[in-house]
């Protein structure tokens, strides 16, 4: 069981294709495992931890599954648009992002809404946690670039980027983050909130993935993924992956070589292996399965991701009651009070430096010299 891997994948014929992988020695197999029918429109996004699947529509609903019992767990109803984006902070928390500007924090041992923020005033386009669960940071159609303070429950800095920025992630130490503007990845330095160097890509960017601090999965308009040093800039490699465009990126270790995961309107999704020793040599392919659907988003679940002993301790409290038998339909909150909602969080240390702070003394810097 601690080996079993699941390739999931969302299509716009509203259907999750789930696909049994065994890992071998040169090749992986993926056999046909379960379709799932729970949503009423295409599906925009899939999350996952080490139990749960999570999935976002534009039927406005958040289907949870739970893979270890593989059966379905019901349905987070809260938001009034698509669901954008949806990501899991270990085993404790999910942070969903949709077209209605909103970005809820839920608790996964009860799944209530704990936290809803007016995340943006159009739509929220994309979410990422700081791997230590204190920070996230979001894009949306207002052409803004915000950091949000998960522990106290409210907006720690906000960037106007003057574009709309449709792609943001953290990278694995959240010592920096990248932001996607159309076919450019601008990389920023937390430390100093700045933009430290710009990757151009040769197409509109689809999707993006760290692999390593050092390596940078970049999928756009073509069939190609380019491989690229984030701290650098430079360019390792590209590989033809697809027939058609590459829609979706995931990336996952296992037995300490990083797999990508990739997926395409071809119908197809593939697992590469790539090497850490030839970075400038294109991964191998271990599988591949050919769904016969419009592909629109992929993850990979599997019993090893986010343990909770490398999540839990660092990140938000939990209530130690038993979680409930299965999400409910949560109150609308309206938009006046979507920023005061109460949380239930822990104190923040020092490891993570708010941006609000960094920002404050460099204006003070700034004063002192024109003095």
């Amino acid at each position: 069981m601690d080996d079993r891997i699941e390739l999931l994948c969302g299509c716009y014929e509203q259907i999750l294709f789930g696909y049994r992988v065994t890992p071998g020695e040169e090749q992986w197999t993926a056999t046909a495992d379960f379709t799932n029918h729970s949503h009423t429109a295409s599906l925009s996004v899939v999350a996952v931890n080490n139990r749960f699947v999570a999935t976002g529509s534009k039927d406005e609903t958040i289907q949870i599954y739970d893979m270890k019992k593989k059966v379905e767990h019901g349905a987070l109803l809260h938001h009034n648009g698509s669901i954008t984006c949806l990501e899991f902070f270990g085993n404790t928390h999910l942070l969903s992002g949709a077209e209605d500007g909103l970005m809820c924090v839920w608790n996964t041992k009860k799944w209530e809404c704990q936290q809803t923020f007016r995340a943006h005033k159009g739509h929220v386009l994309s979410l990422s946690i700081h791997p230590s669960g204190k920070l996230a940071l979001s894009v949306g159609t207002d052409k803004s670039l915000r950091t949000w303070n998960l522990v106290e429950g409210r907006s720690a800095f906000i960037k106007n980027i003057k574009q709309i920025a449709h792609i943001v992630q953290w990278s694995p130490s959240g010592e920096k983050y990248v932001v996607v503007i159309h076919d450019k990845v601008d990389v920023y330095e937390l430390e100093t909130a700045s933009v430290t160097g710009t990757i151009k890509n040769k197409t509109r960017i689809s999707s993006i993935r760290f692999i390593t601090d050092t390596l940078l999965a970049v999928a756009g308009d073509d069939d190609l993924i380019r491989i690229y040093d984030p701290n650098s800039q430079k360019f390792l490699c590209e590989f033809k992956a697809h027939e058609t465009r590459v829609k979706s990126l995931y990336s996952l270790e296992y037995k300490g070589s990083p797999v990508i995961a990739s997926s395409s309107s071809d119908g197809y999704a593939k697992l590469w292996k790539l090497d850490l020793n030839k970075v400038t040599t294109a991964p191998t392919l271990l599988c591949e399965v050919s769904t016969s659907a419009r592909l629109t988003c992929l993850a990979v679940w599997h019993c090893g991701v986010n343990d909770d002993s490398k999540t839990e301790k660092s990140g938000p409290e939990v209530s130690s009651e038993k979680e409930s038998a299965c999400p409910k339909k949560k109150r609308k909150v309206p938009k006046e009070q979507a920023e005061e909602t109460s949380t239930e969080l822990q104190s923040v240390d020092q490891v993570v430096h708010e941006k609000t702070n960094i920002a404050a003394e460099r204006k003070k810097r700034k004063k002192q010299k024109k003095d």
